[in-house]
């Protein structure tokens, strides 16, 4: 019996050693370039794969996907919809009349006016408008734009005081990346106006 398990832990070993030698799960490995004017698709494991396919089902707007990597439109779908409430903040209202989960009502998301902003949070304070702009660009925000108000809370150098960046701050760079990726392919809104104050 211990004869056997000696054979198995050097069999192990062995096996171990060949698989380094070989560069199973190096780095190093050579991609293919997508051809000129095709976006390439983020390779992801099972779990980030249910995410995607999760992400475009519960995404409550059709998608303009020409030019985007569906694997990072998907993934951010899921973060934003399903995860990060981005909907809660920059989306006003964020439900339609007879709509509000809140009040024991089916779901139904205000579409229309869905990440468009305009959510008030006290004197001079307004959710943004993180849709794409005629370029194309969520919020007006290249990438790297983006990524310096989500790492940092800085927006044209001051912080944003209600937006909860410390938590987005500690996301993987492609999380990050994905979500901006589904806000190029949501579509162009404007702010819905605020509810008048309850009586």
């Amino acid at each position: 019996m211990k004869h056997a398990r000696w054979e198995r832990w050097v069999v192990g070993w062995v096996c171990l050693g060949i698989a380094a030698s070989t560069g199973c799960g190096s780095d190093d490995a050579v991609l293919d370039e997508p051809p000129e004017g095709e976006q390439s698709q983020v390779p992801v494991g099972a779990e980030d794969q249910e995410r995607i396919d999760i992400g475009m089902r519960i995404s409550p707007v059709a998608l303009k996907m020409e030019g985007l990597d569906a694997n990072l439109v998907g993934l951010g779908s899921y973060i934003v919809n399903a995860q990060s409430g981005c909907s809660d903040c920059h989306t006003q209202p964020g439900y339609l009349p007879g709509g509000d989960p809140f009040q024991g009502q089916p779901e139904q998301i205000n579409t229309t006016n869905f990440l468009a902003g305009g959510r008030p949070f006290g004197p001079g304070i307004v959710s943004s408008n993180i849709t794409p702009d005629a370029q194309g660009l969520p919020g007006g925000m290249t990438y790297e734009e983006f990524l310096t108000l989500m790492r940092t809370g800085r927006e044209h150098g001051a912080i944003v005081p209600v937006m909860p960046w410390p938590i987005y701050a500690k996301m993987r760079d492609q999380d990050l990346k994905a979500i901006y990726e589904y806000l190029r392919a949501v579509p162009p809104a404007q702010p819905g106006m605020a509810p008048p104050p309850a009586p």
